[in-house]
């Protein structure tokens, strides 16, 4: 930049015009990185939004798997299986062996 350029700068008629692109710019720069509102703030709460829908979404999925297993069990038949292969439980005349691979 040339030295006129900051002469027209300092200029009177033009000390106004510059006073205010000062102080614009300031408040800009305040406002994307200091202010406890700014950019970078909005950005990280953004990220972290994206990351709560994702795990929302997740354990919808999860309620929907778990409702299905409920109408399942609703028989008792079901529930019984769902016991034994699950939980171990057994019948009072049955012996479980459990097998390990």
């Amino acid at each position: 930049m040339s030295l006129d350029f900051f002469k027209k700068l300092i200029d009177k008629t033009n000390l106004y015009t510059t006073a205010y692109v000062v102080v614009g710019l300031l408040f800009a720069l305040w406002m994307l990185f200091f202010d406890s509102h700014s950019w970078l703030t909005h950005r990280e709460l953004n990220a972290e939004i994206e990351q709560l829908q994702n795990k929302k979404r997740d354990l919808e999925e999860k309620i929907q798997a778990d409702k299905l297993i409920i109408q399942q069990l609703k028989n008792i038949d079901s529930l019984e299986k769902f016991a034994r292969e699950n939980y171990g439980h057994k019948r009072d005349n049955e012996t479980v062996f459990i097998i390990e691979d």
